[in-house]
């Protein structure tokens, strides 16, 4: 009985430890960059602000009491050391419209940070002199699902941010991860579109999706022997434990018939 047991158990175990078990050729991330000429992706990436964008803008200059009235603020905070605390962001409407002080309705919509940070200096400067613009996103948020060792939703420090730093945010790619199905989902035109992305390529490097945009969803799949490692375990202890019940069973029984 013992015996049989532990037959059973190690047989078990040696069926884990084989499925289980991951190559260089299914982990290993750019296998090919030796073998292929990259045109060299574009390093001049600026994120465009979108629909429902959350932005922050803070205008100053040598007169604060001159660029108050361009700061949508709680109250006066003229003297505060960081203005940029005490100003309340603007949110882009379904129109991809912000309501600017003064100024009134911006479309700032398909527009980088740094052209609506020119537009608003030429337009304030009309009337004050030398104004100084701070524009930031408030909302650069990449959700990161699937077999990561972190997943989650990240808040970026900048809005310049590679599939590769966001996956390093979230600890990397488990060895369980499929690492040619990489998902990128992003809202595009009011529609979401997903996008399949290849980590075993170093032509990610020149793809359109290398730079990540605000609210993009990265999903990493389990791999093929994951999932099938998974499925034939699953069955293997189902089958083990009912064997093993049974064999209880059968055991206690004739156990009872001997007293």
């Amino acid at each position: 009985m013992k015996r049989i047991i532990e037959l059973t158990m190690l047989s078990a175990f040696a069926f884990l430890l084989v499925t289980g078990c991951a190559t260089q050729k299914e982990i290993l991330y750019f296998q090919d960059i030796d073998d292929i000429v990259l045109a060299g992706q574009s390093t001049a990436y600026e994120a465009v602000i979108k629909k429902d964008d959350c932005l922050s803008i803070v205008v100053s200059g040598p007169d604060k009491s001159v660029t108050l009235p361009y700061n949508l603020t709680l109250s006066d905070n003229s003297s505060s050391a960081n203005p940029e605390s005490a100003t309340l962001s603007y949110l882009v409407d379904p129109e991809g419209n912000i309501n600017f002080p003064t100024l009134g309705t911006i479309h700032v919509e398909g527009m980088t940070r740094n052209q609506l940070v020119e537009y608003l200096t030429n337009e304030i400067g009309k009337d004050v002199k030398d104004p100084i613009v701070y524009v930031s996103f408030k909302n650069y948020k990449i959700t990161i699902l699937g077999e990561v060792k972190a997943p989650g939703t990240y808040t970026m420090d900048s809005e310049k941010v590679t599939l590769l730093q966001a996956l390093g945010r979230a600890g990397d790619l488990t060895l369980n991860a499929k690492r040619e199905g990489i998902v990128l989902a992003r809202e595009v035109g009011g529609k979401i579109e997903h996008y399949t992305i290849d980590l075993k390529s170093a032509k990610l490097f020149d793809s359109p999706y290398y730079y990540l945009q605000q609210n993009d969803v990265v999903y990493v799949p389990a791999s093929a022997t994951r999932v099938a490692s998974a499925t034939a375990a699953t069955g293997l202890w189902s089958t083990m434990l009912s064997s093993i019940t049974t064999i209880l069973t059968i055991v206690t029984f004739i156990l009872t018939l001997t007293r």
